[in-house]
């Protein structure tokens, strides 16, 4: 690990902006003139929008529906496929998308004004499609938690998906969402190993901690799932078994999987990333992530982008498959009650 390692940081330097023809950059990592990126405070911008649903036709996630409070994300993922789309507010995938927060307050008014066109049918909002909603900076502005209030009072079903122990603060109005079946809550788990998880993911509970939540959740009442994702090669690949028993045991009714791909920006910095993480293996890692993608380390392609082709996939998909059927088997995650939906807002009233 080399002198320009940044302990707590996922990614160690900004990459070009593919949109951007002027930047600023670093020309010797000692910055020797003035450091670029000498700042590691947070900074939070407030953005506006216009309407705050996101709808993706991906084949890959059926028609989703997404709110999105916050863009960038502080819990620093090296693999996170949204660091991509930092690019479009004018910054870096890189340390930009740790520290340059994008935070939308008006979020829940939108929400609300959404659910009262008659043009909106009950479907499940996911929270979020793109960075996590209980990342650090939501302790301070409470969005995501008047995003579930909003969900509530209208009675429109709302599925969270996050690394975070914050979503304990909430767990009043997820029980209320829950008694009613409007809610599922899915946990990312990606290892057990601690150095990895701290290298790999700098800024988010404990697989520990995540447990108890997840634990904390289920005897609550909350339908909660995981996601083992993503799954790496050569890093958390051997680990699937016995993360797949831990959350059974704690209480989760389903589970998933993706394989890591590492599409535009993301590619470089997690190569860089492994070198100064894990140097002894990290040609290994590189070339089994190339094996999964065809020779590249990118893919695009519907439904073979989330699981990759080739005996590694293969590999993966048959642990995955067996662990699942061990330890889950039988389990599923209950329907969400859409006919609960009221436009008025008045359903919480009755």
């Amino acid at each position: 690990m080399d002198h320009s390692y940044k302990s707590g940081r996922g990614a160690q330097f900004n990459p070009a902006n593919s949109y951007l023809s002027n930047q600023f950059v670093q020309e010797h990592w000692e910055g020797i003139d003035e450091e670029v990126y000498a700042s590691p405070q947070r900074q939070i911008i407030i953005d506006h929008p216009k309407k705050i649903i996101s709808k993706s036709d991906s084949p890959d996630l059926q028609m989703m529906y997404s709110v999105n409070p916050y863009q960038g994300c502080e819990h620093g993922c090296i693999y996170c496929y949204a660091r991509n789309s930092h690019e479009y507010w004018g910054f870096s995938a890189g340390l930009d998308f740790e520290q340059k927060i994008v935070a939308k307050p008006n979020a829940p008014k939108l929400l609300e004004e959404a659910f009262q066109r008659r043009s909106w049918r009950a479907m499940p909002i996911a929270l979020s499609g793109n960075t996590d909603c209980y990342q650090p900076v939501e302790r301070e502005l409470k969005i995501t938690q008047q995003l579930l209030q909003v969900c509530l009072k209208y009675g429109n079903p709302v599925g969270i998906i996050t690394k975070n122990r914050l979503i304990e603060r909430d767990l009043p109005i997820l029980k209320e969402l829950a008694a009613e079946q409007l809610v599922h809550v899915y946990f990312s788990i990606t290892t057990q190993n601690e150095d990895l998880r701290s290298k790999m993911e700098p800024r988010t509970a404990s697989i520990a901690k995540r447990l108890e939540t997840l634990e904390t959740l289920s005897n609550a009442g909350i339908p909660c799932g995981t996601m083992l994702a993503p799954i790496i090669p050569s890093l958390n690949d051997h680990e699937i078994p016995s993360l797949m028993r831990q959350v059974a045991d704690a209480g989760a009714l389903s589970a998933g999987y993706t394989v890591v791909r590492l599409n535009k920006s993301i590619g470089p910095l997690f190569k860089d990333w492994i070198k100064k993480s894990y140097p002894d293996r990290a040609t290994k890692v590189w070339n089994q992530i190339q094996e999964l993608h065809g020779g590249t380390v990118h893919d695009s392609q519907w439904r073979r982008r989330m699981v990759g082709e080739g005996p590694i996939s293969d590999h993966i998909s048959q642990l995955f498959n067996v662990s699942k059927r061990k330890y889950m088997n039988g389990r599923e995650m209950p329907a969400y009650d859409l006919t609960r939906f009221s436009r008025s807002g008045s359903y919480r009233l009755f």
